[in-house]
């Protein structure tokens, strides 16, 4: 897959963001069924239903080209390029919009606004 621009990432988190919400659904579905307790949920079964839908979905936001870093919380990076210099653009769970990057080099820590 190739690079993003800004607007292209912001494009595709757009249209991501249905699947996003359904990951974290998901995600805390998966912790309760796996809790040992009963649950309303269900139990093995269900858990397993739960992660295979949840690598499904993992695969459906990596298919686009964007890196899914994390899931709890959710951490999506989209290769990009800014004046030569590999970053990546970096939404987190809880951003309401797609505003950060870091030099692909220096990772999360190096996290700036765009």
């Amino acid at each position: 897959m190739g690079l993003f621009t800004v607007d292209e990432a912001r494009h595709e988190l757009a249209r991501l963001r249905p699947v996003l919400d359904e990951i974290v659904t998901v995600r805390a579905d998966m912790v309760e069924l796996a809790s040992g307790t009963p649950t309303p949920l269900g139990g093995l079964p269900e858990r397993k239903a739960a992660e295979a839908r949840l690598n499904e979905l993992m695969t459906e936001v990596q298919q686009t080209g964007a890196e899914l870093k994390g899931v709890a919380p959710l951490l999506v990076d989209f290769p990009a390029d800014r004046d030569g210099v590999p970053i990546l653009l970096c939404w987190l769970e809880g951003d309401t919009e797609l505003g950060w990057y870091h030099r692909a080099d220096l990772g999360f820590a190096g996290r700036r606004r765009l």
